[in-house]
């Protein structure tokens, strides 16, 4: 899997599972695709795909085709980094892989 030199697990960085009213959130922030997250269980997953200090948008399908939340929000794209058709195309990966996840843009 992709390791990005800028978030090394010596910092010990890391990412937030929030519950409201039943429902599991997992914010990311900025992070890689790394085997620690396939094991998240959550209804709704905020990753970033916008490719600097990040993954990119395949790198992020991959990942999120893993976990299997029920909704998916791109996160960290479309205007300091990556491109605003990084959500389509992160959003055609997925669904080729799981037409079940529903991706919500929020841009």
């Amino acid at each position: 899997m992709y390791c990005n030199p800028t978030h090394p697990k010596g910092k010990k960085w890391c990412g937030y599972i929030v519950t409201l009213d039943g429902i599991r959130y997992y914010i990311s922030g900025d992070m890689d695709a790394v085997k620690e997250a396939e094991a998240i269980h959550c209804d709704v997953a905020l990753v970033p795909i916008g490719g600097t200090f990040t993954m990119d948008a395949a790198e992020a399908a991959k990942l999120v085709s893993k976990m299997k939340p029920k909704t998916v929000i791109p996160t960290h794209y479309g205007s300091i980094v990556g491109s605003p058709e990084d959500g389509e195309i992160f959003r055609r990966l997925l669904q080729e892989k799981c037409p079940d996840i529903q991706v919500e843009f929020k841009l």
